[in-house]
């Protein structure tokens, strides 16, 4: 099988429930703590193996190019000022070289558009998709742990991380069903038997919910090609998925880690706590702040 080399970004998105804040700059450019949204997954997909990052930007965007790129202005700034940590810090984040690709999604169609606008980019290998809205926190990370499952996998497979949310809450995702024999360990390729984007409670075929990292192969962009809309009125990505497993596997992985829904203000909130302590220059003080907060 072909490594998994390639990731694709989408980062279009108008990122309407923040705003204000996301009038003027990028809803992936919000820090949680000292780092972009878009930063933070992008340590992942690193951490993962990943030698080509693909973005799928709209407009208003270039500030996401901006910032994996060099800015020698401050660079020259950080050198005068004998900021060695601070400089340090700024190359290990930039990718190297012509490891980085952006591509136009020209109108707001959906995460399936998205995807198919990376095709080119991508081309006839298997890849992978990092939703920068949603963080996993965890040592190693969501994507490391599936491509870990899917080096295991003896014939070409689609992954999909998933994790378990209660059942009056499974409209809100897309949700799978799994073979009942194969169990849910972290870390471990289930079989995936059915697909289904927000189903009503009584419908959906577990409380697995899809979570915002996939391992895809190639000939799924044949099928976002002629996909219809779907749910939302937009092309939607579970949908080719339920195309694609008629004729190739679709495993399910139930990863390690916490995983925070970044796109809504509770969630966002949420992670910059919990990152900010795990870190121990400002843990000790921040737990501090929260218990007079707390009361």
């Amino acid at each position: 099988m072909k490594p998994i080399r390639k990731a694709i970004f989408p980062v279009a998105g108008l990122g309407t429930r923040f705003l204000p804040a996301t009038k003027a700059m990028p809803k992936e450019m919000l820090t949680v703590v000292d780092r972009p949204l878009i930063q933070h997954v992008v340590d992942e997909a690193r951490e993962a193996g990943i030698e080509h990052l693909i973005f799928v930007t709209g407009r208003n965007k270039s500030v996401i190019e901006d910032h994996f790129d060099r800015q020698f202005e401050l660079e020259v700034t950080l050198k005068e000022r004998h900021k060695k940590s601070e400089l340090k810090l700024l190359d290990q984040d930039t990718p190297a070289a012509g490891t980085t690709s952006f591509t136009r999604q020209q109108s707001p169609l959906g995460l399936g558009h998205a995807v198919w606008c990376a095709r080119e980019l991508v081309g006839n290998e298997p890849f992978a998709v990092v939703l920068p809205d949603v963080l996993v926190q965890n040592e190693p990370g969501c994507l490391a742990q599936m491509v870990a499952a899917y080096n295991k996998q003896k014939s070409r497979a689609n992954l999909i991380a998933v994790e378990e949310v209660p059942m009056d809450r499974v409209h809100m995702y897309g949700i799978v069903g799994v073979e009942k024999d194969s169990g849910k360990d972290a870390g471990k390729a289930v079989p995936i038997t059915k697909m289904v984007e927000k189903p009503k409670r009584d419908e959906a075929p577990s409380n697995l919910s899809i979570t915002g990292r996939y391992i895809l192969q190639p000939e799924i962009f044949g099928i976002l090609e002629n996909q219809q809309t779907g749910a939302g009125g937009e092309i939607q990505l579970t949908d080719a998925m339920i195309a694609l497993a008629k004729t190739q596997p679709f495993y399910a992985v139930k990863f390690e880690g916490r995983s925070y829904d970044c796109g809504s203000k509770l969630g966002f909130l949420t992670a910059n706590i919990a990152y900010a302590l795990k870190r121990k220059d400002i843990a000790p003080e921040l737990r501090e702040e929260l218990k007079q907060l707390l009361g």
